[in-house]
């Protein structure tokens, strides 16, 4: 369903994520948040205009890069450097693992999220081995243009669920394995 979305689309659809974001999440200068940055070819949710937006409001932000098959959190700033990486992904040229661990929001990429926040992703478990590191009290938001339909069967013990789905529409919050 994704691929099948018009430039247009992804950007009207995101522009209506990012407002559903910070209208239920609220957030505000000095907080820290972990985004992913957008692989366009994939018509992933554009995160540049959360990014943006958290510049402008002092909130401090924290991208994930691969280094050595593990995903490390780098700060960036608004002068900061990106390259793209072997998978045609925008990293930030610093290797330095910014050891932030008590994040306000992890916000993830997936392909698909069910009732239950279980999320998939691209199937390298770059983000589940993440999600073990961080603080019980980060809140981690799975952003999707679709809303969750049908539960994902072959969950396994090693995968860790989204708090959140943020959509077009609506923000979902999922505990004690089912929705709120």
């Amino acid at each position: 369903m994704r691929k099948a979305l018009s430039i247009d689309e992804v950007a009207l659809l995101s522009e209506n994520i990012f407002k559903n974001f910070v209208d239920y999440f609220k957030p505000f200068p000095s907080q820290k948040v972990h985004i992913f940055i957008p692989i366009e070819k994939f018509k992933e949710i554009d995160t540049h205009i959360f990014i943006d937006y958290f510049l402008s409001r002092d909130i401090r932000i924290f991208v994930p890069k691969i280094v050595d098959t593990k995903l490390i959190s780098v700060e960036i700033f608004a002068d900061s450097k990106f390259e793209l990486n072997n998978w045609g992904i925008s990293e930030p040229v610093s290797n330095e693992n910014s050891e932030v661990l008590d994040f306000d929001f992890v916000i993830t990429p997936l392909l698909y999220c069910d009732r239950h926040g279980n999320r998939v992703g691209y199937g390298k478990g770059f983000y589940d081995g993440f999600f073990e590191t961080l603080y019980g009290k980060t809140k981690k938001i799975g952003v999707n243009y679709f809303n969750p339909d049908e539960n994902i069967d072959d969950v396994w013990e090693n995968d860790i669920p989204v708090d959140y789905l943020v959509t077009p529409t609506e923000v979902l919050s999922f505990f004690n394995n089912g929705l709120e």
